[in-house]
């Protein structure tokens, strides 16, 4: 359990938990994939999580050619409403990414659902990776909302490495204390993470702006084999992250399925997290 605590030596300040899911993904298996989803909700408020953050098109695979076939619509579609009723029953925040439908367009999408099931947030992936153009296409939407616990962006793995950082810069100029960020990290089957350390692209991205905006930067990857789609015979290897303004706070295991779960203190007298050990 990691902690990011305040300086303040008086109350308790008040605090949430998040728990990232780093779960197995089988491409094109979605009732397999929505049912370890399902179950990982589950265990993370059993662990006393308020949010839980599941990884990037985590019910068909990123970029699985199944995309254009078999995604659903977003809030009406099956996915969203297995994860929005899983999120009712244990009365929790649940952010992830979905493979959405919108009339004769496909789009990488995630959402933050409530504690009731509602949605808060839907996002669009906007920098999607020149290889899933022909799946994806192209996001349109970038927004925070207003928690009593704090203001919550939502993005897509690469749209945290746009150029200059300028989507999840704008979710901090737009006030966002706690970016959450649905990943699907792949890398070549042969990659040695001894020998190439995996990370470091997101450490200094997420790093940057969790620095400049004092907030932090929650990102969930998934785990296992990519069988098809432009990325066959690569791996989705976890390595989950969260980054705080002093650097990573949390690091999820190469290549393991985890739930990994870290509490956030508020800083007195602001709406931001104290990232202070």
């Amino acid at each position: 359990m990691a902690e990011v605590a305040g300086s303040a030596k008086v109350s308790p300040l008040p605090s949430i938990r998040i728990a990232l899911a780093q779960m197995r993904v089988d491409p094109g298996c979605p009732d397999l994939n929505l049912s370890r989803a399902e179950q990982r909700i589950d265990e993370a408020a059993e662990a006393g999580a308020r949010i839980v953050l599941l990884p990037e098109a985590l019910e068909l695979g990123w970029t699985h050619p199944s995309a254009r076939a078999d995604a659903q619509p977003i809030p009406s579609g099956a996915p969203f409403h297995r994860l929005a009723a899983a999120a009712r029953r244990c009365g929790v925040h649940v952010a992830a990414g979905l493979t959405e439908r919108c009339g004769d367009r496909i789009y990488n999408a995630a959402v933050l659902i409530g504690p009731d099931g509602g949605i808060l947030l839907h996002h669009r992936k906007i920098n999607e990776l020149g290889i899933g153009h022909d799946c994806y296409d192209p996001g349109d939407r970038l927004r925070v909302i207003r928690l009593p616990f704090a203001t919550v962006g939502l993005m897509i793995c690469a749209d945290g490495f746009a150029q200059d950082e300028i989507l999840s810069r704008s979710l901090g100029a737009m006030g966002a204390d706690l970016i959450l960020s649905p990943c699907a990290w792949a890398v070549p089957a042969d990659h040695d993470p001894v020998r190439e350390p995996y990370g470091g692209l997101w450490e200094a991205c997420h790093g940057r702006v969790a620095r400049d905006f004092g907030l932090i930067v929650a990102a969930a990857s998934c785990v296992g084999p990519i069988p098809a789609g432009p990325w066959a015979g690569r791996r989705c290897i976890g390595n989950s992250l969260v980054t705080a303004p002093e650097g990573t706070t949390l690091r999820g295991p190469y290549g393991k399925e985890a739930l990994l779960t870290i509490d956030l203190k508020m800083a007195t007298g602001r709406p931001r997290f104290s990232t202070e050990r």
